[in-house]
């Protein structure tokens, strides 16, 4: 199991950059980068909530989850990503 990030396909669908989209929602590139390539852990509500306006799409547009076999939460390893 895992969350997938789409943000690359919410920017690329609204042709909008990582920089310009750090700027308008006021978090750093390099934090923005994290999320984008489904490196990040977590996600804050507060978060999701400016990326969901500012993209103007639902939180499912950016996350989705992905049942593949590997039960990461009862000790599976899934590292394959």
């Amino acid at each position: 199991m895992r969350i997938i990030v789409n943000l690359d396909v919410m920017m690329a669908k609204r042709k909008i950059s990582l920089n310009e989209l750090s700027e308008r929602i006021g978090i750093t590139p390099a934090n923005l980068s994290v999320l984008k390539t489904g490196k990040a852990k977590a996600i804050r509500f507060s978060t999701l909530m400016l990326l969901c306006h500012e993209l103007k799409c639902q939180p499912g547009d950016i996350l989705e989850f992905e049942e593949n076999g590997s039960d990461e939460l009862n000790g599976g390893d899934d590292r394959d990503e």
